[in-house]
């Protein structure tokens, strides 16, 4: 099953994903600049084989739904994320507001 929902954070909108897949659930949070995900995310993918793509992106590790992404420290974020301003322990709300 695959559910979409608005998150609202300071005013912004942001388009929450969760697909519930066999053994695993996959949760992300997007702007139109960028996006927050699950474990299930390869930040080393995206720096490394997609770097020219300059996606803006953060992994958060341990959390089984939309509201632990939003809480949940970022474990890793891409160059491109770093650019502004998103580094590894920001939180995911935090780390969002600055993808609008």
């Amino acid at each position: 099953m695959i559910t979409l929902e608005p998150v609202v954070i300071n005013g912004h909108t942001f388009n929450a994903v969760t697909v519930l897949l066999p053994k695993t659930t996959l949760l992300t949070i997007s702007s139109d600049k960028g996006y927050i995900m699950c474990g299930a995310l390869d930040v080393g993918l995206l720096n490394e084989k997609l770097v020219s793509r300059q996606i803006i992106a953060g992994r958060a590790v341990g959390v089984r739904t939309i509201e632990d992404l939003l809480n949940a420290p970022l474990e890793s974020v891409t160059v491109e994320a770093e650019s502004l301003g998103i580094h590894p322990g920001m939180i995911g709300r935090e780390a969002l507001l600055k993808m609008v």
